[in-house]
């Protein structure tokens, strides 16, 4: 029992946390970023001011976590983001197929309080930072609403992935906030200040089917006149969570301070809306729904940007410039809303995609008058126009991991991030990420460390792709189709088809490439031919006057015919795709971006996959067959599609695929790690959208790991995800390894990216 007679002034209680990375922000950055330098060996504490991880991915917010790959909507082949991010998100697949924001939840705090080196302080603000000099913070000061305890956490190094940057802004670091005129970097996409500076918040809502007509009473604050939201015909009974991501207000208003306004703006928006659809008689197949959530805390856009030593811009962006430091990517389009937001008469966004995917500088990672400062997240160092790419949540994330892999760089070499740059760490930052399976762009994996690179690695078999057979499926040439095809550098070979017509008719096919071998957007045409069909079955033959200048995809493209239909196969191989000029009219695809003259940003036509269970590719045969899937391939460097597969295949028929790595001398091997195939191309939206299966097609489920003398040293089953991490629990000495695989299915052989060993 406490009983306290009151009257002196009391303090809170107190603890003091001292770490070697202090990550405030427990969004998806701020995750990802804490849970990759735990993993390498720091001690960190991750700070969040909510009761649950994720922020606007989370189930306060309920939007989907995405990045490069753009809904499949964009020319960004397996582009999904690497290391940690592809980790959360084909773990959320696993689980959560159906895109339960409450199990995002929990699979992002499963994966935090599995690692012992993270402190996870969750409903948790940080409101004070001390400084040891004007440009090094020393600690900040949190307090929990829910325990009343203060915080006092003492580092080296800070990571601020806050989305507002509390701790930045309060340590005087250089920021911005608003856009730049189009001079000051030459962005000609800069907006007027009539169409706004900054983008606005949202907030959704679920509806839920009760089997029993509900009725629905309008709170006083809903917006009475759903007309003055001028997009109001837009509201339906189907739509709901973040497909109302343009329910959208506040790029008027300070969207830092200015927050509690915007969020009561939204709600008036969003219970109006829900009035309409209930009770405005509009929808009669509403009579059964009832307002099942609706988000209590607005998902934040844009607010302050902060500045490092690089300031990515529109050129860094559109035209893919290369950064000897770079450490991650992006491939989002340049997406800017209205300022006005729901209440105006433009467009709910304004989107211009590039031809492929961009480097992110790690000098943009860092704040440039802060020197203990790392940045993470959407404030990180760029202009508001290519923060419009920049911005979205796996993009942010993959970043996070950058900084949070040099923050132990900084730790063992007792440095500060800008001497990352500067003294010359770059390669090893490069190389310490894409061991993880993080990726960069143009970026190689060279690994002084890794014994596989001194072996002679050789195959059971190797799939020489000369036939993707017919499956009994037709589809109608309704739209253009490409068959994406890896060829090496020289003479292109001899393919065949096979199309169905009711009625004689002409055909065309063009022969087209990329104009940089690792995009894949098919805008250079090398050849076309022109063929009759006759009316029943046709077997097409195709030579085409081409030689390939360099390895890269070709994009063998049928012109659209709605008279002819094109067989299909159901056979998947890791690296090749069927793309289809149609429309995606969630991410501004209209089969071609026509953008005005003066904005600096491409012109050119989308090509995009369909979603499994469709997705299938179109059959052929190929003489003298696709020779593109190598045991030599899992030493290369590079861990998915790019300018080429970069995967070892087996054989079809092989019925025990087998990789074996051979030595010379004899190697002490404590840790392996496998790279499978996840299918990179997939988005893995985490909420909302549903996910046709669990497991990846592509995905090897069983192997086995030998040694020189055939002893079982490793098995797995029911394997789902990329990256398999094998911690021997005694060391093994020998001159070999095999790896046998079994078929993920009939129809898809096994496969692999690479092979390491430690």
């Amino acid at each position: 029992m406490i009983i306290s007679q009151g009257g002196e002034k009391r303090v809170l209680q107190s603890a003091g946390l001292q770490v070697d990375l202090a990550v405030i922000g427990g969004g998806v950055s701020g995750t990802c970023a804490a849970i990759t330098a735990a993993r390498e060996g720091l001690k960190v504490v991750l700070v969040q001011d909510r009761p649950v991880l994720g922020g606007n991915a989370s189930s306060e917010v309920r939007l989907w976590m995405l990045g490069a790959t753009s809904h499949m909507g964009n020319n960004n082949r397996w582009a999904r983001e690497g290391g940690v991010v592809d980790e959360l998100m084909v773990e959320n697949v696993y689980r959560n197929p159906e895109g339960n924001p409450l199990i995002f939840d929990m699979v992002l705090l499963d994966k935090v309080v599995a690692e012992p080196n993270i402190t996870l302080l969750l409903n948790t603000a940080v409101y004070d930072v001390e400084k040891s000099s004007a440009d090094e913070i020393s600690s900040v000061k949190a307090f929990c609403s829910q325990n009343s305890t203060e915080y006092i956490i003492t580092a080296p190094l800070f990571c601020d992935a806050s989305g507002d940057g509390i701790v930045a802004f309060l340590a005087g670091a250089a920021f911005r906030m608003g856009a730049e005129s189009k001079e000051e970097f030459g962005e000609l996409f800069a907006p007027t200040k009539e169409y706004g500076e900054l983008l606005g918040h949202s907030l959704y809502f679920y509806s839920k089917d009760t089997g029993k007509p509900v009725k629905f009473v309008a709170p006083s604050y809903a917006l009475d006149d759903i007309t003055k939201v001028p997009r109001f015909r837009n509201f339906n009974a189907k739509e709901y969570g973040c497909k109302l991501w343009w329910l959208e207000y506040g790029g008027r208003l300070d969207t830092v301070h200015d927050t509690e306004k915007i969020k009561w703006e939204l709600w008036k928006v969003a219970y109006g809306a829900w009035n309409y659809i209930k009770n405005s008689g509009n929808f009669p197949e509403a009579e059964n729904l009832t307002l099942e959530w609706i988000g209590t805390i607005p998902g934040k856009r844009e607010s302050r940007r902060f500045e490092g030593e690089y300031i990515i811009k529109q050129q860094d962006v559109v035209q893919q410039h290369l950064h000897d430091d770079a450490v991650a990517f992006g491939g989002w389009s340049i997406d800017l809303h209205p300022a006005d937001g729901v209440f105006s008469e433009k467009p709910g966004c304004n989107q211009w995609h590039g031809k492929g995917i961009y480097q992110i500088p790690y000098r943009s990672l860092y704040s440039r008058n802060i020197k203990n400062l790392f940045l993470a997240g959407r404030i990180i160092s760029a202009t508001h126009v290519a923060f419009g790419s920049t911005r979205v949540m796996a993009t942010a994330a993959h970043a996070a991991q950058a900084v949070a892999m040099a923050a132990k760089i900084c730790k063992d070499r007792k440095i500060l991030p800008a001497d990352v740059y500067h003294q010359g760490f770059i390669t090893e930052l490069q190389i310490a990420l894409l061991r993880t399976g993080h990726h960069i762009p143009n970026v190689v994996l060279d690994d002084p460390e890794d014994l596989v690179g001194t072996a002679v690695v050789t195959a059971s078999s190797e799939l020489l792709l000369d036939e993707l057979p017919e499956a009994g499926l037709l589809r109608p040439l309704e739209f253009s189709i490409a068959q994406m095809i890896p060829l090496k550098k020289g003479k292109c070979g001899t393919f065949s088809f096979h199309a169905e017509s009711e009625e004689a008719t002409e055909l065309e096919v063009q022969f087209r490439v990329s104009e940089k071998s690792t995009n894949h957007t098919p805008e250079i045409i090398l050849d076309k031919i022109i063929l009759p069909v006759n009316a029943g079955r046709n077997e097409l033959r195709l030579q085409f006057d081409v030689e390939m200048k360099d390895e890269a995809y070709a994009f063998v493209t049928f012109m659209k015919n709605p008279k002819i239909k094109l067989h299909f196969s159901n056979k998947r191989v890791t690296g090749i795709l069927s793309v289809f000029n149609s429309i995606n009219k969630a991410v501004s695809n209209f089969g071609k971006q026509t953008p005005p003259a003066d904005i600096g940003v491409d012109e050119f036509e989308f090509w995009c996959p369909k979603r499994r269970p469709e997705g299938q590719n179109v059959a052929f045969k190929y003489e003298p067959g696709i020779d593109a899937f190598q045991a030599s391939n899992i030493t290369n460097g590079i861990d998915r599609p790019a300018a080429a597969t970069n995967a070892w295949v087996a054989d079809w028929n092989d019925e025990n695929p087998t990789i074996t790595i051979d030595w010379k001398e004899t190697k002490t091997i404590k840790r392996i790690e496998i790279l499978f195939d996840t299918d990179y191309d997939h988005p893995m939206e985490s909420v909302l959208m549903g996910h046709p299966e669990h497991v990846m097609p592509f995905c090897v489920r069983d192997y086995v790991i030998k040694d020189g003398e055939g002893k079982v040293i490793f098995s797995k089953t029911d394997n789902y995800q990329t990256r398999n991490i094998i911690e021997l629990d005694q060391p093994v000495n020998t001159k070999s390894l095999a790896i046998s695989l079994v078929h993920p299915s009939a129809d898809v052989p096994a496969a692999l990216f690479s092979v390491r060993c430690y």
